[in-house]
């Protein structure tokens, strides 16, 4: 078995369900989401990528993707249930999300995601080489560091978590917090993408270990120091600048202007179907707009693309059918004919049509009501060469900390999300060139190379592996 110097751990590996035509396998993008952060990394860096290829049964043999080697993770039908869809999806996720659907506590699922957790720490062990480093990724394999450190105690090990971490009170419903945040504390450094996170493990560290914390949240358990910070995730910014200047990518986004009927301004949102979006607020805030008269048809037009998520969990099949019960009842009340009054597209979306849409929307809703980042923000503020349009933002976003020039707003205050809906539509043209020009040249600055870098100078203090990034 080769080994490579970076090993990246991932719930999921980076690829389509299919292969291209000519059997080679291709990245898999879809918005947010890590393989869109981590793209533009492992492009240009040699590394492993353990994880699951989806579907169930024995690990596929899969080839590499250009220098990234791909190490499949094989689950049983059973395994992901109790792992995956269970105390991943189905307790950790809600409770990371400040409880916004009630968690579920099953002491089956917990066993299911030990034990899964343990095949990936095994074979992120066997391919890693001496002196090496290994990055885990998020919620899915919280145990996988400490794991790792019982393995292989030769290697670096770091930890990022995507999503947000709870404050304590919430995380200490957990049956099986101490292992949980254990496993977690492996890792030589945990990375989280806003402050106050790192300081909520620093808390539980005390409360539950009686490990001693400095001033700064680092965190002294069995005898060595881990290191915590937060390094706020980003995107390629190159690449969606590039994408959304691509000729067939305007004509896409003029034609689809003249599709919506050249309305005088078009809303978007563009949100995997999940509970924690905020996707029910943000139809009753718009069908608020519609009944009042403030908003009219003829004149506005809403997309909400709702890329499909987890549809075997139960939550979610009933969240869909929700959703598209309150989409027909807007249509059926306030539409016309030839005049929808919100396109609704429950599907996945390619690179291209995306920047085509961010393009073509006056006003991006991104109005989660918990997210440890969002990325679809910053793909909307790079798209916008222009620098027209304008966000709309979540204060519950993280992104809401680096975008302060975006129209921020409270998701659960319908009354409030209404006013900043309308504050944004009618917005001075110089007031959004402003707000865009200044969120365009922070994310210049602040893309995911700098936030690779600036974890992997933290993770490895010679500067070694951040210097991949600069081949």
């Amino acid at each position: 078995m080769r080994q490579s110097s970076l090993v990246v751990v991932a719930n999921r590996l980076p690829l389509d369900d299919s292969t291209a035509p000519d059997g080679a396998c291709e990245w898999r993008r879809s918005p947010g989401g890590l393989a869109s952060a981590l793209h533009a990394i492992l492009q240009q860096t040699p590394a492993t990528w353990v994880g699951w290829a989806g579907g169930t049964g024995e690990a596929p043999s899969l080839p590499d993707i250009g220098t990234l080697r791909i190490r499949p993770v094989g689950l049983s039908a059973d395994e992901l249930h109790g792992y995956y869809e269970g105390f991943a999806n189905s307790t950790l996720w809600p409770l990371y999300h400040d409880a916004v659907e009630q968690p579920v506590f099953d002491r089956g699922w917990w066993e299911t995601y030990r034990d899964v957790n343990r095949r990936f720490a095994e074979a992120a062990a066997e391919v890693v080489e001496p002196g090496g480093a290994v990055w885990v990724q998020d919620y899915h394999l919280q145990l996988v560091p400490q794991l790792i450190r019982e393995l292989r105690p030769d290697v670096l090990i770091g930890f990022f978590l995507h999503v947000p971490f709870p404050p304590p009170e919430l995380f200490m419903q957990l049956p099986r917090r101490v292992e949980l945040l254990r496993g977690m504390l492996g890792a030589d450094l945990v990375g989280f993408q806003r402050p106050q996170a790192a300081h909520n493990v620093a808390q539980l560290a005390v409360k539950l270990l009686g490990a001693p914390v400095t001033a700064n949240d680092q965190i002294t358990v069995d005898g060595r120091t881990v290191r915590t910070g937060a390094f706020p995730v980003s995107i390629d910014v190159t690449e969606m600048q590039a994408l959304a200047a691509r000729p067939d990518v305007r004509d896409r986004a003029r034609q689809l202007r003249t599709d919506l009927g050249r309305p005088r301004r078009v809303l978007l949102s563009v949100d995997r179907l999940d509970y924690t979006k905020g996707i029910e607020h943000r139809l009753t805030a718009y069908s608020e707009l519609l009944r009042d008269g403030r908003v009219k048809v003829r004149d506005t037009v809403m997309i909400q693309v709702a890329v499909p998520s987890r549809e075997r969990v139960e939550n979610y099949r009933v969240l869909r059918d929700r959703i598209e019960g309150e989409v027909g009842r807007i249509n059926g009340e306030y539409g016309r004919v030839g005049e929808t009054a919100i396109h609704y597209l429950n599907q996945p979306f390619d690179r291209a049509d995306l920047a085509a849409l961010y393009q073509t929307a006056d006003v991006m809703v991104v109005t989660p009501l918990r997210d440890g980042m969002n990325l679809v923000a910053k793909e909307y503020v790079a798209a916008r060469a222009d620098d027209a349009g304008a966000l709309v933002l979540s204060e519950f976003a993280g992104a809401a900390a680096e975008l302060a020039d975006a129209f921020l707003v409270n998701p659960h205050d319908v009354d409030g999300l209404k006013e900043t809906l309308l504050h944004a539509m009618e917005a001075d043209q110089r007031d959004l060139e402003r707000r865009m020009a200044a969120m365009r040249a922070h994310l210049t600055s602040h893309d995911i190379l700098a936030w690779a870098r600036a974890y992997l100078t933290a993770l490895d203090r010679t500067g070694r592996i951040a210097a991949w990034l600069r081949r």
